[in-house]
This record gives structure tokens, sequence and C-alpha cells, in this order.
């Protein structure tokens, strides 16, 4: 039989909890939890050292163990310190406003359009706008990078060259 194995060192400053594959990851900067349930992988902890086990010789439970793999340091990055995204607002043609209001962006003149558009902010983000720059910050690198993309979706341009119209929001830096 085929073993195959990974080992994550855990950091001394984060505490771990693992019941029945739902495994809580503490630090100093938040608390993140996330089930991980596979048939055939298991996580099993021991002192500081995590291990995610399979005796499956599948590419895609290989795929899935590399997977947990970087969710679970991602996990701890976000437990000790808050994941951080940049986007940039671009017009040439008309200035829009953002505003938010509670779990939401509203953009208001977008392209000239009478209407506004909406971005949902994801549950832990806490997001800055700024009159040219918008900072999305939170503990989980999946509901940062969630919110980031809602913001780029919301000012997806449709039916126009753009090369020329390059009005939007976008992604600068991730980090």
């Amino acid at each position: 039989m085929i073993r195959i194995e990974t080992t994550i060192t855990i950091p001394e400053n984060i505490k771990i909890k693992n019941e029945d594959m739902e495994l809580t990851v503490e630090g100093p900067n938040a608390a993140l939890k996330r089930t991980f349930i596979h048939p055939r992988i298991t996580i099993t902890q021991k002192d500081n050292l995590i291990k995610i086990k399979t005796d499956s010789v599948k590419k895609k439970d290989k795929a899935t163990m590399g997977t947990w793999t970087a969710h679970l340091k991602n996990m701890f990055k976000g437990a000790e310190k808050d994941h951080e995204y940049q986007l940039k607002i671009l017009y040439t043609h008309f200035p829009m406003t953002l505003k938010q209001d509670a779990d939401t962006i509203i953009i208001t003149n977008f392209m000239g359009e009478k209407g506004t558009r909406k971005a949902h902010i994801k549950e832990g983000v806490k997001v800055n706008l700024g009159k040219e720059e918008i900072t999305i910050t939170g503990p989980s690198k999946e509901n940062v990078g969630q919110t980031a993309a809602n913001l780029e979706q919301a000012c997806r341009l449709k039916n126009k060259d753009i090369r020329i119209y390059q009005d939007g929001i976008y992604i600068t830096k991730k980090g």
C-alpha cells in the first residue's frame, strides 16, 4: 500500500483545533474556520506538525492535498497578519464615485450611466475607499480576493473596445 503524506509546520503563535475535519486556526490577528472533507484524505495533528495523508495514487487526490496545504498556509498567514489587496480606480471619460453602504459598495456615474452598480463585500473584510485607490484587508485570503474580484466585475465593460475605454477598477497589488 502506498501512502502519500505532506507535513506542515505550525508557527509558534498559532493554535489549532481539529474537530471532525473542521480546523480552527487561532492567532494574534484572527480565528479562521474551514471544513476539510474528503473520503480518501485525512488530516492529523501532532505537536507542532499537521500531516495530510492519503492512500490513493490518483492525481485528483494528490492535487486536493496540495490545495489543502495551500489553504492551511493561507489560514496561518491570515491568523498572524491581514491579507491586503490594492485596487486602482481609473476613469477618463466620466468621474465615477464610490460609497460604502454596510456590506456593499455602490458605484455611481460609471461611464456616464444613470443607474448604479453594486459590489458585495464578503464577511470579515475591511474596505478603505480613497479618491483613486481602494485598499481591501482581512484575515481570509479567499474573502479578500473575492471582494476585489466583485469590484472588478462590477465595472466590467460590455460592447466597448477596452483599448480605448479603460475606465474601471483594477487590482494592482496583492500581498
